[in-house]
């Protein structure tokens, strides 16, 4: 055990002695390996850390502030059709679904005792004129007094006023097309007893048609009557224009929003009322905007930045909006344009992160 124990010693002695005499010798040697290894470390490294990302070179682009909502299409006019007193309906002259003149007579309630008080009216008042006739004559020649003949005249003049209250009941017993229209269903017959608040039919108007619509608040003052705006209908592969015509002077309390109408003319009346409508509505543009992807903005609670790349590098600018639209977003301050935006690998960018560009186009 214990000749082990001495031998192993005299080994670890005897390879420290050979370690000092043969260091010197080894020493260059071993640092030449050290140093080649880092340098080729190095290289190694450098590829892990630096980041491929996309960019944009920012070019002069137009931009248009659009704004999107959605509306509904209206008549032009609309009423529900019904008389203005009550009776039985003696005559329907319309068909339904067809197009009527202002004027026409649509509908007739019973109007025989109205007319047999005309004729009685008539009568008397003829027989009146004629007294008053006789009255005058008298008169001129100092026969009679002129309260006599004054009591002759305004019987004439109120046999005149009930005839002609006659006549207004005899045409309340009358429904006519109040405008030019399409009359829809009717929803009541011929025998029926029709009152004031009877339905009789829906006549409408829809050449033009009317596009009601609401945008935010913020954009009230921009609108003004004769505004451009577009909108689609469904089932329409085209888009439409017409123009703004009505501004409704209150905000809406609940929504913070304000209501438009715009007119468009359905000289053909392929639309309908009725009808859900999306509206684009361009507020300002801008010719040589400074336009970059709506991700490529980083907001901060210090303001928004973006990563632009140079040397190689990515580097972070405070940057100032604008106009924004669904994809993009015009920068007012900070960039210029041939700068390269860095759109990609956004949440790994930090400043001076070494970047490969991959892929490099135009931001038009």
């Amino acid at each position: 055990m214990k000749n082990g124990l001495r031998n192993t010693l005299i080994i670890i002695i005897l390879i420290l002695v050979a370690g000092f005499i043969f260091y010197p010798r080894l020493k260059p040697v071993i640092k030449s390996l050290l140093s080649k290894n880092k340098q080729s470390a190095a290289p190694m490294r450098q590829m892990q850390q630096r980041l491929f990302a996309s960019g944009y070179v920012i070019v002069p682009a137009k931009m248009s502030e659009i704004v999107n909502s959605t509306g509904t299409l209206r008549p032009d006019e609309e009423v529900d059709l019904s008389f203005e007193t009550s009776g039985k309906i003696v005559g329907i002259n319309f068909q339904e679904g067809t197009r009527v003149k202002k004027g026409d007579l649509l509908a007739k309630i019973n109007d025989r005792p109205l007319q047999a008080q005309l004729e009685k009216l008539v009568a008397q008042q003829k027989l009146a004129e004629l007294k008053e006739f006789r009255q005058r004559n008298l008169l001129n020649r100092d026969a009679i007094s002129q309260e006599s003949y004054d009591q002759i005249q305004t019987e004439v003049q109120t046999l005149q006023a009930d005839i002609n209250l006659v006549k207004a009941r005899i045409s309340e017993t009358e429904l006519r097309a109040p405008f030019d229209g399409i009359i829809g269903l009717r929803y009541i017959s011929e025998g029926a007893y029709a009152t004031p608040s009877t339905k009789i039919a829906r006549l409408l108007k829809i050449s033009p048609i009317k596009v009601e619509f609401s945008i935010p608040e913020r954009y009230a003052p921009e609108i003004k009557i004769g505004y451009p705006i577009t909108f689609k209908v469904d089932g329409f592969s085209n888009s439409f224009n017409a123009s703004v015509y009505a501004i409704d002077p209150k905000i809406d309390l609940n929504t913070r929003t304000i209501i438009l109408r715009a007119l468009y003319p359905n000289t053909s009346e392929e639309l309908k009322p009725g009808r859900y409508a999306g509206i684009a509505m361009t507020l300002s543009q801008v010719e040589n905007a400074i336009a970059i992807p709506s991700e490529a903005l980083i907001a901060e609670i210090e303001g928004e930045k973006v990563f632009i790349y140079r040397s190689g590098r990515a580097r972070s600018v405070k940057v100032n909006i604008g106009l924004r639209t669904e994809s993009q977003i015009q920068v007012t301050s900070g960039l210029k344009f041939g700068d390269t935006l860095l759109v990609t690998g956004i949440l790994q960018l930090r400043e001076g992160l070494p970047v490969q560009l991959d892929t490099v186009f135009l931001n038009k």
